[in-house]
């Protein structure tokens, strides 16, 4: 419930505070006191899109303020919460407009956006008028605004909505996969053919690498090797260094012991000889490969240097690269059961939102019927039991909360064709039916402050009163502000104000004022009578008033 409305020079407003009550509070004043200014500035400090510049003419910056009652429960907590802002009993918006136009809003002493505002604006105010594009007459609410009415809960149908979503993205990533790799089908198995018959091992390359440069570096030294064991053989050194032996052993007898020391030596020296040529004769074993085995070496190193550079990975990668293509191929040879098996999840999906959304459509259905019997009892009162207001349900695209489209249509007479709300009824129609359907909807959104701006215009006499019961019914559950020029509906206020304009030091104001009974009684037969408030229009406004 909005408390008080405090205002600080706005347009031709100095100060003003209006503290409001609960019911049916009613604005009255002459035309062009400013009683739309007080519904711009409520707009301005809610974030309503409005008049681009508020600032009263001298002053440095203008501002409102507006303290709501916050009951638990409340819309509005969820707002705050979603924002950062502890909820007390109270809420307190807060906007100032410099006069160079910069806007600075606060929530709670909090500084927010104009987002926030608006987020709250929704859960706490309800502005309803001729012109009024932001409730009941636009359409893209009218299915939200039923299923307020019938207490329909969509969560089933957006939880199927989901599911189904899911198993759509699922199908379509894996038939977007199937089709990547059925394009490459070809190659995948060729490629995985030729790397299972190399087979390669993690660090073989290395391997083979060291051995052939082993086999290589062998080929080259083992023909000066195999030239030293010769020169050292039996044909060379050996058979020289025997013979000689052989020699000084005939002359030794003779030489009487002067080669006792050559022949031991030249015996240690064969000695020496043989382990050397021992010692080749081993490395050139070692040395000793099949020409034929370097060939196959080399064939295979150059074979997995060939298939790496091919397929641009890492020779020791080889392996885990074949079993990522081994994965892909796989999916092309279990793609079909794959798709079978998803292709039935989303079958079963479908067929589960259909059945969600088509309970939401024979709820919606059913609540359009009490709606429309709800309006039908609510218009005769109103002096429109000839009109004919009627809920339309079309079939619309699917979505999360089904596939219908709702419309509030109307038929002011008989065999006139229906059609839109704003665009069938007139003025004072049009006041009408807004009134009999918030009346019809008052319980769909519990704790908001409702405001009708001139909703009565174009009505009098009997309809007037009508309406006023109608709004003074309302203002049973929720809180009423009107603004209005009908004495038989101010007349049924529980609060009234009187707005005024005046000339001060040559500066035009406008002031806002509580009346008594007496004070009523005035402004009522003023409404009745004009400039000139005759005895008569003082008596009608006690009638109207029951004093």
């Amino acid at each position: 419930m909005l408390r008080s409305l405090d205002i600080r020079d706005v347009l031709i407003i100095d100060r003003l505070t209006l503290d409001l009550g609960t019911g049916l509070n009613v604005l009255t004043g002459e035309t062009g006191a400013g009683k739309s200014i007080l519904l711009d500035a409520l707009g301005f400090v809610l974030g309503w899109r409005g008049r681009a510049e508020l600032v009263r003419a001298g002053a440095a910056q203008g501002e409102v303020t507006a303290v709501f009652d916050l009951p638990e429960g409340h819309a509005a907590r969820d707002v705050l919460s979603a924002a950062g802002i502890s909820a007390g009993d109270e809420l307190i918006l807060r906007r100032i407009n410099t006069a160079d136009g910069r806007k600075t809003a606060f929530v709670n002493d909090r500084r927010v956006s104009g987002e926030v505002l608006r987020d709250l604006s929704d859960v706490l105010v309800e502005l309803h008028g001729q012109h009024d594009d932001r409730g009941l007459l636009n359409p893209r609410g009218h299915r939200v605004l039923l299923d307020q009415f019938g207490g329909i809960d969509a969560g089933e149908a957006r939880s199927a909505w989901r599911t189904r979503a899911q198993a759509r993205t699922a199908l379509e990533a894996a038939e977007a996969a199937l089709g990547r790799a059925q394009a490459e089908e070809d190659f995948l198995r060729h490629a995985v053919a030729e790397l299972d018959k190399l087979d390669p091992k993690p660090g073989e390359e290395a391997v083979l690498d060291a051995r052939r440069r082993t086999m290589q570096g062998a080929e080259r030294i083992r023909t000066d090797i195999a030239r030293a064991n010769n020169a050292i053989a039996a044909e060379g050194a050996e058979g020289a260094m025997r013979d000689a032996l052989r020699w000084l052993e005939g002359a030794s007898d003779r030489a009487e012991g002067k080669l006792d020391r050559a022949l031991a030596a030249l015996n240690r020296a064969l000695i020496e000889l043989g382990e050397a040529q021992g010692g080749v004769e081993d490395c050139l074993r070692q040395l000793d490969f099949n020409p034929a085995e370097l060939e196959a070496l080399e064939e295979r190193l150059f074979a997995i240097r060939a298939l790496a550079r091919k397929y641009g990975v890492l020779p020791d990668d080889l392996g885990n690269h074949a079993e990522t293509l081994r994965t892909r191929l796989a999916v092309i040879d279990g793609g079909a059961a794959g798709l079978a098996k998803l292709q039935r999840s989303v079958a079963e999906a479908d067929a589960i939102y259909a059945r969600a959304a088509a309970a939401l459509t024979l709820a919606r259905r059913a609540a359009a019927v009490r709606l429309d019997a709800a309006m039908a009892a609510e218009l005769a009162p109103l002096k429109m039991e000839r009109a004919v207001f009627k809920t339309e349900i079309a079939v619309t695209e699917a979505g999360p909360d089904g596939m219908d489209a709702v419309t509030f249509t109307v038929a002011t007479n008989p065999g006139a064709p229906s059609g839109p709300l704003n665009r069938i009824a007139s003025g004072g129609e049009l006041s009408r039916f807004l009134l009999a359907l918030k009346v019809c909807l008052t319980g769909d959104a519990p704790g908001l402050t409702l405001i009708f701006d001139e909703i009565d215009r174009g009505v009098g006499g009997a309809t007037a009163d009508a309406v006023g019961r109608r709004l003074q019914a309302l203002s049973g559950t929720a809180q009423v502000l009107v603004v209005t020029h009908s004495p038989q509906v101010a007349a049924l206020g529980g609060h009234h104000w009187r707005v005024e304009k005046r000339v001060e030091a040559g500066q035009t104001l406008s002031t806002v004022t509580v009346l008594d009974a007496g004070q009523r009684i005035e402004e009522i037969a003023r409404m009745l009578a004009g400039d000139r408030i005759t005895e008569a229009a003082r008596e009608a406004a006690r009638v109207l008033l029951g004093a």
